[in-house]
């Protein structure tokens, strides 16, 4: 026992001690004051900096889990064996007393050891008990219950384990215990299926039993607090549900009646119950959405499955849209959660989209099948515009069906899409898949071959004229959702264009299949540029209608002479009335946008015209289809701005001359080359009036070389005296001219052509003297040179810098 003085002498007691930690420390106060000024009068040792210890690469906690789990699974292996080789060697009393007492210790161990605060070891022992009771089960069987089948057995022994051990997890004793719980739920995964398997209830008990477990284990995790019984159940209700959805869909696809397909409906039925009750415990959040758009699909796929049954193939897709969109009269119910609501709407959305997908082989095939008559023009008339279509392509199975489709959805996005921002979306859906269902309709009832060409130049009418009358509405005033007050202002531009670009997609296929009969081709070309051209008098469809107008037009050409029998080169004469028309409208268009979409449609098909010309040969032709495009171009040029088409102006008609010149079998270079030097050098003589400044390189420069260098060239190879006796006398006026005005670029170029003629002219004399005089006298007259040069070399510095200073007070 611990003895207390009294009061009095243990204040005493207390005062001795201080007065002694007093003189103690004034003790040390002073040694210490000693050490300092013996440390300062001698040099410090170094002495090496303390090395830190190791940090430990595993924690206490973790390395005792480790050791408990290893402990825990050695014990088990030492069980097992002990189950599996020892078993026989004992008597039923004693296997019993063994396993049972065994069993029934490692259970209690958990209590005092929770006692004690060993929590992570009472959790250990827990499992291994949890594993020892696995054990007894099993050495149950092989003993006493060898006849009971497997399946069933198994079946029971789950049960009753999962009740044992939800009850060992909820004693008071063992509560805190985080093992058995999850185990147990475990354990509960294996009765109702492994019982349907034994019962022998075939595919729709066992999903009925996959989805009944799923549906538990959703209770579970929606009605208990602890964490790991919530992952637990919350990991077998999406795996086994996953399950049991995967094989109810298989057979209510595969069902072959009215019955199957009706028992199949019930397991996905109840899998859509199971996902909207759940739904609407998690009444927010996106788990809650993702459940009830599931709910959504299965049900749809209930219903479909159901329907197929009864229904040809060809309304499946159908089936199953009604049964889609159905689902949209659930999103008016008030008393089901939003979320719930929402995931409806966004499950019937989706049904919507697939039916739009199985649509899309039949519109492809629409849109590109007639491209292959591009190969077999004018090769007869199909019998049905499916024919025509389906030229090159099988036409798809089952697509009697598929204008129904697209117009159902559109009549759902034009009645049940009201809300503000997204009413100018749905209506450019509805647009889209009107404009599908009139483009499908005629290959899908194999209509005459006429009239489908009547109905696709129908569609396209009306695609322009909804591209030309829609028109923006205006933006409310309410700043309350200023995002939902700004969408129908953009939306509604983005609707005539989307109707702009469905008028030319029809056009496409109607221009490809009227390739099938030359009066069809003729007739439908000119219908499209009447309709295009037409549409180009709305200011904001002529950027895209105006080019496609000129586009057809050329076409037509091509085609009506064609029809006419005329020849490329003669083809090329009308085709070259659709630049004049570019040319003209471009001019009335003035800075719109169409401005540049329409010339350059204008260029492309002179370009055609210049290629027809030029394919066949004829040069003549090709020489007047080349003055006629300088024409077009030089009529353009005259708009201020497009000035810099002059250039282009002028080396068109120097190509139509070069190509007239070689159609006579012209061979004089001058005839050639004079043609661009007269415009060029007039052009640099009004520049050099306009701005005096101008360099005569480069008013003159170019006009001048075009003609003197081949003229020179020609000239060198030429064995007769008259053109070298014109290009002198022309190079020493231009000469002449170059001193008289005082420019450097007529004076340079025309002194050394006259130089080099002269050279050219005398070089046959030089060689015969050459040849006639001794072979020193050349060294000797060099040397003489050199010489005469040094001797008058400062002259000649000064005479040298005269002439610089000349040239370059020229211009």
């Amino acid at each position: 026992m611990t003895h207390f003085p009294p009061p009095a002498e243990e204040l005493r007691l207390l005062d001795l001690e201080l007065r002694q930690l007093d003189a103690r420390r004034a003790q040390l106060l002073h040694r210490r004051a000693w050490l300092v000024t013996a440390l300062q009068a001698t040099p410090r040792p170094i002495t090496p900096a303390p090395v830190a210890s190791p940090r430990p690469e595993a924690s206490a906690p973790r390395v005792q889990n480790v050791l408990l789990v290893l402990g825990g699974v050695l014990l088990t292996i030492a069980a097992m064996a002990f189950t599996l080789v020892s078993w026989g060697h004992m008597g039923i009393a004693g296997r019993a007393l063994v396993l049972g007492g065994v069993t029934v210790a490692v259970l209690a161990a958990p209590v005092p050891l929770l006692k004690h605060g060993l929590r992570s070891t009472a959790e250990a022992v827990a499992g291994l008990g949890l594993a020892l009771t696995v054990l007894d089960a099993y050495a149950l069987h092989q003993v006493a219950l060898t006849d009971v089948d497997p399946t069933g057995y198994v079946a029971a022994a789950s049960a009753v384990l999962a009740a044992l051990w939800a009850a060992y997890g909820l004693l008071p004793r063992t509560s805190e215990l985080r093992l058995p719980l999850p185990a147990a739920l475990t354990a509960a995964q294996l009765p109702l299926v492994l019982w349907a398997v034994a019962a022998d209830a075939g595919l729709y008990g066992v999903t009925a039993a996959v989805l009944v477990t799923a549906g538990l284990d959703t209770g579970v995790a929606l009605k208990v607090p602890t964490g790991s019984v919530r992952i637990t159940a919350a990991v077998g209700a999406y795996g086994l549900g996953a399950w049991g959805v995967w094989a109810a869909g298989w057979l209510s696809w595969t069902a072959t009646g009215p019955s199957a397909a009706a028992r199949a409906a019930a397991l996905l039925l109840l899998a859509a119950g199971i996902a909207v009750a759940a739904a609407r415990q998690e009444v927010a959040g996106k788990q809650a959405v993702g459940l009830s758009v599931t709910a959504g699909l299965l049900t749809v796929a209930a219903l479909g499955g159901t329907a197929r049954s009864v229904l040809p193939d060809a309304w499946t897709v159908p089936a199953y849209l009604v049964c889609g969109i159905a689902l949209l009269a659930a999103v008016r119910l008030e008393r089901l959660p939003e979320t719930v609501r929402g995931g409806f709407a966004r499950a019937s959305v989706a049904v919507q989209g697939l039916a739009l997908l199985w649509t899309l082989p039949v519109l492809g095939i629409s849109l590109v099948g007639p491209v292959a008559w591009a190969e077999q023009v004018w090769s007869g008339t199909p019998g049905s515009v499916r024919e025509a279509v389906a030229v090159d392509a099988p036409w798809p199975p089952d697509a009697e069906t598929v204008p129904v489709v697209l117009a159902v959805v559109a009549v759902v996005l034009l009645l049940a899409v009201r809300n503000a921002v997204w009413r100018p979306r749905a209506l450019t859906g509805v647009l889209v898949t009107a404009w599908a269902t009139a483009l499908v309709l005629p290959p899908v009832l194999e209509v005459p071959y006429a009239v489908g060409l009547v109905a696709l130049a129908l569609t396209t009418a009306g695609a322009l004229a909804a591209a030309a009358w829609i028109r923006p509405s205006e933006q409310p005033e309410t700043a309350e959702e200023p995002a939902e007050a700004t969408a129908p202002a953009v939306a509604f531009p983005t609707s005539r264009a989307t109707a702009t670009v469905l008028a030319l997609l029809t056009s496409l296929p109607l221009a490809f299949l009227s390739l099938t009969a030359e009066a069809a081709t003729l007739a439908v070309l000119a219908a499209l540029t009447a309709l295009f051209a037409a549409a180009s008098w709305k200011s904001h469809l002529a950027p895209v209608t105006a080019p496609t107008a000129l586009a057809y037009a050329t076409a037509l050409a091509c085609a009506t002479g064609a029809a006419a029998g005329w020849e490329p080169q003669y083809i090329a004469l009308p085709v070259l009335a659709v630049p004049v028309a570019a040319a003209l409208l471009a001019l009335r268009l003035g800075d719109a946008r169409a401005t540049i979409p329409v010339e350059v449609t204008g260029a492309l098909a002179a370009l055609l015209a210049v290629g027809l010309a030029a394919a066949a040969a004829d040069l003549p032709m090709l020489a007047l289809v080349l003055a006629l495009c300088g024409v077009i171009t030089a009529g353009t040029a005259i708009r201020p701005d497009r000035r810099h088409l002059s250039y282009a102006s002028a080396a068109l008609f120097v190509l139509a001359t070069w190509v007239r010149l070689a159609a006579w079998d012209v061979g004089t270079p001058e005839a050639y080359t004079l043609p661009v030097s007269v415009p060029a050098l007039l052009v640099g003589a009004l520049r050099r009036r306009r701005d005096p400044e101008v360099p005569s390189w480069t008013a003159y420069g170019p006009g001048l070389a075009a003609t003197l260098v081949p003229s020179l060239l020609t000239a060198w190879s030429d064995a007769h005296w008259t053109r070298p006796l014109l290009l002198g006398l022309a190079a020493l006026a231009v000469t002449l001219l170059g001193a008289r005005h005082h420019l450097k670029a007529p004076l340079l170029l025309g002194g050394t052509v006259l130089a080099l003629d002269a050279l050219h002219e005398l070089a046959p004399h030089i060689a015969q003297v050459t040849d006639a005089l001794p072979r020193w006298v050349p060294p000797a007259l060099a040397g003489l040179l050199l010489l005469a040069i040094g001797a008058t070399y400062e002259q000649r510095l000064r005479d040298a810098r005269k002439m610089r200073d000349f040239l370059g007070n020229m211009h």
